[in-house]
Parts: structure tokens; C-alpha cells; sequence
């Protein structure tokens, strides 16, 4: 997508709060999952979106760190900004790879879906280095059957929503499978 600095920053800007507004409501919803502190990953939508759509990965990053710093200023805590940042980091990381590599063999389901199992790794990782206990990885494969599925959620609605942006002039162009 080639859009002008202005129009570029306004973009980003409403990526940033359509994330930062899923972010919250996903934290009044109660989490009725058997895995404590498992969500669904919504503000992931966005981030998703925002990979295929702007021109550049930092670009995506930046939204995805202006999320996760503008959610905890709303409302979390050290210990949430902790686990968001590994997570949401190594979930980047996890998206960037899986989206270069994969290439057109990977749909962005599949790589929304392997970023929701390396969010979980990321958290865990955060987990055991805060309680000094690695043995909290045993609870990963719980947590990967429950990303998996909130992965293929989340990809499906960004593969919903990036085949409609490609109809509007500017996104005409977008790096969508």
C-alpha cells in the first residue's frame, strides 16, 4: 500500500486503537476457557491486518508495541506488560518468519495460527523466568490447543476483512493470499 505520511499515520493510528479497543474489550470478557488466562487474542486481528497492509514489518511493529504499551497504561499491571511484550514480540517474530517463508504455501490462517502458539510460548517463557520454574512449560500443550483454535479464529476473520480492503483503491495492491 503506497499512501502519502499523513494518510500513512492516520492509518496506523486507527490500527493502533482498533487494537487498543479489542484489547479492552477482550479484558471484560471473562475467560470461560479450561486454561487459565488463555484470551482470544483479538488486538491480534489488527496486528495480522497490519502486516499485510502496510509497506514494512516495523511499521507493523510499531502498532503492535503501542498497543501493548497503551493497554497496560489503561489498565494493566508490570507483570501483564511483562507477558504481553514476550508474547507479543516473539508472536511477531513467529508471523514475520511463517509469512516469509510459507510464502504463498501458507494462508494468513496459518499464520495467525502459529503466532497464537508462539504468543503462548512467549508467555510461558516470561512465567518460568519470573517464577524461576521451568516446569510451567508443562501446561503448553493446553495452551497450544487452545491458540491453535483462537489462531484459526482470529486468521480467519483477517482473511475475511483483508479480501474486503482489497476492493478499496489504496489497499488495491495488498500483500494478501
Amino acid at each position: 500500500m503506497k499512501l502519502n505520511k499523513t494518510s500513512k499515520m492516520v492509518y496506523m493510528s486507527l490500527l493502533v486503537s482498533m487494537a487498543l479497543i479489542l484489547s479492552l474489550i477482550e479484558r471484560m470478557i471473562p475467560t470461560p476457557f479450561v486454561a487459565p488466562g488463555a484470551k482470544l487474542g483479538l488486538a491480534n486481528l489488527i496486528i495480522i491486518i497490519s502486516v499485510y497492509t502496510l509497506d514494512n514489518y516495523k511499521e507493523s511493529f510499531l502498532v503492535l508495541f503501542l498497543r501493548i504499551f497503551l493497554a497496560t497504561l489503561l489498565g494493566g499491571s508490570v507483570s501483564s506488560l511483562l507477558y504481553s511484550v514476550t508474547g507479543g514480540i516473539l508472536s511477531f517474530i513467529i508471523t514475520v518468519i511463517v509469512k516469509e517463508l510459507g510464502g504463498k504455501h501458507v494462508s494468513v490462517i496459518g499464520v495467525s495460527a502459529s503466532a497464537a502458539v508462539f504468543h503462548n510460548v512467549g508467555q510461558l517463557l516470561a512465567a518460568s523466568l519470573i517464577l524461576n520454574n521451568s516446569s510451567i512449560f508443562l501446561y503448553l500443550p493446553l495452551l497450544s490447543i487452545t491458540g491453535i483454535i483462537t489462531g484459526i479464529f482470529i486468521g480467519l476473520s483477517a482473511n475475511y476483512i483483508l479480501n474486503h480492503l482489497k476492493t478499496l483503491p489504496y489497499f488495491k495492491y495488498a500483500k494478501v493470499k
